[in-house]
């Protein structure tokens, strides 16, 4: 007599189930971390150069020794996640995150804008830990063919963490007398320690959780052995198109305060309040992106936001008063599905290579570290509005990418 097999899934499945959903919702709380940290960042931007006194172009250092440590940090983060996992690479991050947030204490008590430097480098270096985890993690857990969406809805936090960081910088970084010596730094260092309290604190939550081991098998490893990572144009093109992606994105919102400031008037305070303005439209982007890519197709999408940029950006660079505001906030909501949709393209398909390669698109933010000082240069020489001619290069190299992506479809 036989005995009828249970319906429905084993208990062992289930737990996996149950394992691989709890390690979602952690991983994208992480996406939301560094979308503070780089929210919060634009605002320090401005704030150093009224309290410590340097220049649009030397404030522009914050963002190359935030976006450096990207190009520096992500082959060993993907060396040892190769080696021991992609929850050990996240722990290693959020330690590097904390340590740095830390750093602020001493940071604001000597006052010494090399020093803040240091500690975003050191924040930096964990977000690159995170980064280069989480994004390949999230494509891959789960179904493939769904990554590009799956990616677009967890960097939808990191977007809604970049509007509430000019938030709190606004309200908390330009307290008490304009351009004395310690206006705001109090409340500086205590959101970066409230932030480090709250990285520890998931930390530990972390470490406790069983999360997926997910790991590429021999047949991905069949597949890739006999072909570089590099002959791959789906690759390669996609480390380009993120390198001057993520120089526009981190461009544009960088001097954002300086530009609000010139073309309508309003103060430093008021302009990092609008600088939230942007990053909503981020969000909004990032939310009604995923929500229609599954019927447009992302790379239909990436093409056709990209030369919609080009154009916003000129209008800004016209320099025509709350109009042209009005453009650069619209910029950010047709930003907002690059980054993933870029990042997701390029690792599809690489099978065993895939922490590899995300480790080389991780690299490219490094775009990031370059595309503040230079606009500031020209921000300095020529003016703010002149200097958002540079998104507009940006923009059209993205553009490219996806027309190439397409044609190779």
């Amino acid at each position: 007599m036989q005995t009828a097999m249970p319906n429905g899934p084993t208990p062992a499945t289930s737990t996996a189930a149950t394992n691989a959903r709890l390690a979602f919702v952690l991983v994208t709380s992480l996406f939301f971390l560094w979308g503070l940290s780089y929210g919060l960042l634009d605002v320090l931007n401005k704030h150093f150069q009224e309290s410590l006194h340097v220049s649009r172009a030397r404030s522009g250092l914050l963002q190359m020794a935030y976006f450096g440590a990207y190009f520096l940090m992500a082959l060993p983060a993907a060396w040892l996640m190769q080696r021991r996992g992609y929850k050990f690479g996240i722990l290693f991050g959020l330690g590097l995150f904390a340590a740095g947030a830390l750093l602020f204490i001493p940071a604001t008590s000597l006052l010494d804008f090399n020093f803040f430097l240091f500690a975003l480098f050191v924040i930096a270096c964990g977000a690159a830990c995170l980064e280069t985890a989480a994004n390949p993690y999230v494509t891959v857990l789960g179904d493939p063919g769904d990554g590009a969406r799956r990616l677009n809805f967890a960097q939808s936090f990191n977007g809604l963490a970049s509007f509430i960081g000019p938030l709190i910088g606004g309200a908390l970084f330009f307290k008490g007398t304009q351009g004395a010596p310690q206006a705001g730094f109090s409340g500086v260092q205590g959101t970066y320690v409230a932030i480090a309290l709250v990285v520890v604190a998931l930390g530990i939550l972390i470490a406790r959780t069983p999360m997926p081991d997910v790991r590429e098998g021999d047949d991905a490893i069949a597949t890739t052995a006999s072909s570089s990572l590099w002959s791959n144009r789906h690759f390669t093109g996609a480390v380009i198109a993120q390198f001057f992606y993520v120089a526009a994105q981190v461009g544009v919102n960088a001097y954002f305060i300086n530009y609000v400031t010139e073309q309508v008037g309003v103060t430093s305070q008021a302009g990092a309040f609008l600088l939230s303005m942007p990053m909503l439209s981020f969000v909004i982007g990032r939310f009604a992106g995923t929500a229609v890519m599954g019927r447009l197709g992302a790379v239909r999408m990436l093409v056709w936001y990209a030369i919609i940029n080009i154009v916003l950006a000129l209008v800004v660079s016209a320099g025509l008063g709350w109009l042209s505001v009005a453009a650069l906030v619209a910029i950010s909501f047709f930003m907002s599905i690059m980054f993933p949709t870029i990042f997701a393209l390029g690792v599809e398909g690489l099978g065993a290579q895939t922490k590899r390669g995300a480790s080389f698109i991780v690299m490219a933010i490094v775009g990031g570290a370059l595309a503040p000082p230079f606009m500031g240069w020209v921000a300095d020489k020529h003016g703010t509005h002149i200097a958002y001619l540079v998104p507009a290069v940006c923009f059209a190299v993205v553009a490219w990418y996806g027309l190439s992506v397409r044609r190779r479809a």
